[in-house]
């Protein structure tokens, strides 16, 4: 089995209309019609830029809903992790999950450079851009193997703020 990429997720939340403000406000989704007629309670997302027919679906379970313990007391998802294009994407969704309350960390994996986010209902994710293969070079393989704090203003003076992530880093351009 060949897989390429991650198509989409579909997420339980608890309150669908408040989802749905959040990724759309915060992180650029749109809704897509894609519902099946006389099905309530689940919306279909795409994310800016995307060429898949949708990346996420939110089916509502209602306020009752308990939060996920997924990690803590059972097990579960941890996160997903979404590409950006540019070390500026990434500094703009930082700041725009920061204005939300949502962002709840950042992290330097050598080759990648991640925000963590929660949604609404407590649902981690990650964002994440990739050191393109042409700029890889050892010192940022070798510290593939440590989680550091990501200074966003430094790898954009390292890459370049404009400088396009992504391909190479499993399949060599």
């Amino acid at each position: 089995m060949g897989i390429h990429r991650l198509n989409h997720a579909v997420l339980y939340v608890s309150d669908l209309a408040r989802s749905v403000a959040f990724y759309s406000d915060v992180l650029g989704f749109r809704a897509v019609a894609m519902t099946p007629d006389g099905f309530r309670g689940a919306t279909f997302l795409q994310a800016p830029d995307s060429t898949n027919d949708h990346d996420l679906g939110l089916f509502e379970v209602g306020a009752g809903a308990g939060r996920s313990t997924a990690g803590r007391s059972t097990v579960g998802l941890y996160h997903l992790a979404w590409e950006v294009d540019t070390l500026d994407e990434l500094a703009a969704t930082a700041e725009r999950l920061a204005a939300a309350g949502a962002l709840v960390g950042t992290s330097d994996h050598g080759t990648t450079k991640s925000l963590y986010g929660k949604d609404p209902d407590g649902l981690e994710f990650e964002i994440v851009w990739l050191i393109p293969a042409d700029l890889l070079d050892d010192s940022a393989i070798a510290a593939r193997k440590q989680i550091t704090r990501l200074d966003l203003d430094a790898e954009r003076q390292r890459y370049g703020g404009q400088t396009k992530g992504g391909v190479g880093i499993s399949v060599p351009a």
